[in-house]
């Protein structure tokens, strides 16, 4: 296996891995078409075995006029981190985390910032990788039979059939109802 940066000619199977590795995960229906593209400067890497994307890590990083990340400081944000599900267990994750690691302090970065969800093993993959969880809130996405029951749109003609909220609230228990509810978590790793 070969972790380099990544290159245009990767994005078809980029995109391929990504979504292939997320099916899995309560970021199912997270589904991209190509390759985000960053505004502020990235660490873009990719793992390649027989000429296949198999693991990748995108991170978006502060610069002094454009602030990326929540906490203080000059930090990356972690975007993408994926592995194809044929080639998870292998340290692939780890192998991309530690080379950008790698980038990152030669950059001069203070801590790496990653946002995650509680269902899964990412949460744990994340702590046990020297992250720290520093804050959370919850996503909701809400059916039209939720919304029939606690949401009501203003305008008759608008007849929304489910929505993706964001709930930063203290009241969780008033969503129990709701089938997908996550708690969304952000960890960071100080370098």
């Amino acid at each position: 296996m070969e972790i380099r940066n990544y290159k245009p000619a990767d994005e078809k199977g980029w995109v391929r891995c990504r979504v292939l590795s997320f099916l899995d995960t309560a970021y199912y229906d997270d589904v991209h078409r190509e390759k985000e593209t960053f505004e502020n400067p990235s660490i873009e890497l990719v793992a390649i075995e027989d000429e296949q994307v198999v693991g990748l890590i995108d991170i978006e990083y502060d610069t002094k006029d454009e602030k990326v990340c929540s906490e203080e400081g000059t930090g990356g944000m972690i975007w993408h981190l994926a592995v194809h599900p044929d080639f998870q267990g292998r340290g692939i994750g780890t192998a991309l985390m530690e080379r950008a690691v790698e980038e990152a302090i030669k950059l001069e970065l203070e801590f790496l910032e990653a946002w995650t969800r509680d269902a899964g093993h990412s949460a744990d993959w994340f702590e046990k990788n020297a992250y720290r969880k520093v804050d959370e809130y919850y996503h909701l996405y809400l059916s039209d039979e939720d919304m029939a029951h606690s949401v009501q749109p203003g305008d008759d003609n608008l007849q929304p059939l489910y929505m993706f909220a964001q709930y930063t609230g203290d009241d969780i228990e008033q969503f129990d109802s709701i089938e997908r509810k996550y708690k969304c978590m952000c960890y960071i790793r100080n370098l």
